[in-house]
Formats: structure tokens, C-alpha cells, sequence
């Protein structure tokens, strides 16, 4: 098996639900090209995704094994999968970058899956995929993001194991915050600070840490650090999506430095009030959009316009379900989100709270280390 995560039951597990599902769908194919159902099907795991030089191609039959059709330079990673048919060619190629051989392996399935909805992308050049229909004329394509959300969205005891150690290892790091933060700290020294601490804890990563800082909260929650200094008075904010075997984390954590104002405490109480409202109805059998109006009715006009109170979490750090009004999808047991409630803070400012936890049938687990209930100053 190599260097596998999962044990080869994980993936048979894996591919007789999707395989369940195509039957019923009257699905011969599904072809995936995109980073995250590549690994959730076949185990292949690497930051070679980094460069688009290459495309690479996963095709799921309705019975068999799923088949790779990768660039020559993947072969020996996938041999270590539980992958067996593994087809390659030497990439890039002027003309034909694994097109034709695309084909071959597509040419005897009439009605092809691709994902097409909310949160997908093809991931591969439009000129060659319009190539691939053409070559394909007896087919068609037919969206199945739905299925394979679905499929998703429930995760296994291996998989939930692997989000809480890294969720664990966060959370210990967030608890050593006053020997990491100080006034006069440049924010930027701050994020790295918190970054490497992150991996002398254990992450095996650290692809995505955002935040902010400033009086009474931050102007966003997405820009790089720059270089100005904490200030007495500041709230300072981390949000880290550290990794573990390919799965994250994503929640944050508020401090303010050495003293806060009433705005920040209030702002800070009510993002933790309107958490354990969502935590209060985190059952099987809810929706996320009843997620959603729980927290917004404790935050009420003072609601920020950042969209969404949560998401899905996995080996993405954000996935299917969003805990938005729209959202209608039924919380199962299985499931694992983040419940990410935001408000306004006075004039262009803002707050986030964030938790991860895990649908139970009962009382939802955390995963991530509850948040102090009020504002905590270092």
C-alpha cells in the first residue's frame, strides 16, 4: 500500500456508495479531473496540484475499479494507491496532452458524469475538453456535483479521526497565544509566530491562515498581514486552516491586547451566544438553513454582509453544505461543519467567531476546543 491515509476498505467503502448511486442514476462513467475527488476516490495525495502544466484524469466505472489517466510523471505516486489500471502519458505534450488516450478509456460509456454545480471546476483546458466531446460524439455529460456532495458531506470514523488531531493540534496552539502575541508585535511577525507553532504542535501544514487586527475588531478577514504594529486596544484575529494528512481545520480565534473596549466585548458576547444557538440545534434532522436563522436572530442588524454563518469541512477547507437561508440541506450524523457567525463592529469593522464540530445523533461534537466565553486579553 505505500504511503496510503486510509486502509484499502476506506476506498471500496467510498466507491461502492458512489457506484450505489450511479446505478440509480442510470450513470455509465464519472470522469473527474479536479483535485479533491481525485484524492477522495483514489488516495492520491500531493502538492503537485500547485502547477496547472498538467491535467489529471479519474474515470469511475459503474462496475470495476476506477481507472487513472495521468501524466507519466504521477505514475509512481498512484502505484502506491489502491489504484491497479493506471494509464499515463508524457506531459505536456504539444498537441495531445492526454487527450486521445482520455478517449480510449471513455469511448464505450454512453452518459458520462462531470461535476458541473456550486463548487466545481473543470480543471482542465475548455479547448481540450470541447476536443474530448467531439472525440466522444455517441455520449453525453451529466452533472453529478449533487452525488458526490452527498457522498461527501458524511464522513467516516477515519476520516472525523484525522479532522479532530488536526483540529487538536490548533486549538493547543491558540492556548500558548500570550507567549505568541504582544503589543507592538508587527502583525506579519504575529501570523508567523502562530505559523510556526501550528507545526512544532504537529500540523503537517499550514495552506491557509488569514485574520486582522485593529480597535474594537478588523476591516476584513482575507487580506495578508502587513507589517503594522499591535496596538493596546487591538482585537487580533487568526484563522488557520492547518493540515493533517490532507484534512483541515478552519476555525479562529479573538484576542485583544492588553485591553479591550465595551464595543469589542459586546461584539465578542454575542458571536459566542449566537454559537451555542447553533450548537443548541445541531441535530440530525435539522437544516442548515435553520443553522443560519438561529445565529442571525442573536445577531440581528448588526449582521455582517460576509454571506454565510459556516460550512462544510474536510479535505477542503470549505465544502458543501453552506449555513446560509438557502441552504436546505439535513444535517446527518456524519457530518462535519464549521459554525462561522460574523457581525458588524461600529463603522467598517468586524467580528467572527468560528467552531468545528461533528453531527452526532444527540448532542453535536466538538472537534475544535471551545472559545473562551468572553474576550480573552493577553
Amino acid at each position: 500500500m505505500g504511503m496510503a491515509d486510509f486502509p484499502v476498505a476506506e476506498f471500496e467503502h467510498r466507491l461502492e456508495r458512489v457506484q450505489f448511486a450511479m446505478h440509480a442514476g442510470n450513470i455509465d462513467a464519472i470522469l473527474f479531473t479536479s483535485e479533491a475527488e481525485i484524492r477522495y476516490f483514489a488516495g492520491f495525495r500531493t502538492l503537485f496540484w500547485q502547477s496547472p502544466a498538467r491535467p489529471w484524469f479519474l474515470v469511475l466505472p459503474s462496475i470495476g475499479k476506477p481507472i487513472a489517466v495521468i501524466p507519466e510523471i504521477g505514475a509512481a505516486l498512484m502505484g502506491t494507491t489502491w489504484i491497479d489500471d493506471i494509464r499515463t502519458w508524457a506531459s505536456p505534450a504539444a498537441d495531445d496532452d492526454g487527450i486521445s488516450l482520455l478517449s480510449s478509456v471513455l469511448g464505450k460509456f454512453v452518459r458520462i458524469g462531470l461535476m458541473m454545480g456550486r463548487e466545481s471546476s473543470l480543471r482542465m483546458p475548455l479547448a481540450d475538453f470541447n476536443t474530448l466531446q467531439a472525440n466522444l460524439r455517441s455520449a453525453s455529460f451529466v452533472d453529478v456535483s449533487p452525488m458526490v456532495s452527498e457522498l461527501r458531506m458524511l464522513k467516516s470514523s477515519a476520516e472525523i479521526e484525522i479532522i479532530s488531531a488536526i483540529c487538536t493540534i490548533a486549538s493547543n496552539s491558540f492556548e500558548n497565544a500570550d507567549t505568541l502575541f504582544y503589543e507592538g508585535q508587527k502583525l506579519n511577525e504575529a501570523f508567523r509566530a502562530f505559523k510556526i507553532e501550528l507545526l512544532k504542535q504537529g500540523a503537517e501544514d499550514v495552506p491557509y491562515l488569514v485574520g486582522g487586527a485593529g480597535e474594537s475588531g478588523y476591516e476584513d478577514v482575507i487580506s495578508p498581514p502587513d507589517d503594522t504594529p499591535l496596538k493596546k486596544g487591538d482585537v487580533l484575529m487568526l484563522d488557520t486552516g492547518a493540515t493533517l494528512r490532507g484534512y483541515f481545520c478552519d476555525f479562529d480565534r479573538n484576542f485583544a491586547i492588553e485591553s479591550a473596549n465595551d464595543a469589542a466585548k459586546t461584539a465578542y458576547a454575542t458571536l459566542y451566544t449566537a454559537t451555542e444557538a447553533a450548537l443548541d440545534i445541531a441535530r440530525p434532522g435539522a437544516t442548515c438553513a435553520e443553522l443560519f436563522s438561529v445565529m442571525a436572530k442573536v445577531i440581528g442588524s448588526n449582521s455582517s454582509d460576509v454571506g454565510r454563518y459556516g460550512h462544510g469541512l474536510g479535505l477542503q477547507l470549505t465544502e458543501t453544505p453552506s449555513i446560509i437561508s438557502f441552504d436546505e440541506t439535513v444535517l446527518e450524523a456524519g457530518m462535519v461543519i464549521t459554525l462561522e457567525p460574523s457581525m458588524m463592529v461600529g463603522e467598517g469593522k468586524m467580528m467572527v467567531h468560528e467552531e468545528n464540530i461533528v453531527i452526532r445523533d444527540g448532542m453535536p461534537q466538538l472537534l475544535s476546543k471551545r472559545a473562551a466565553p468572553e474576550l480573552p486579553i493577553i
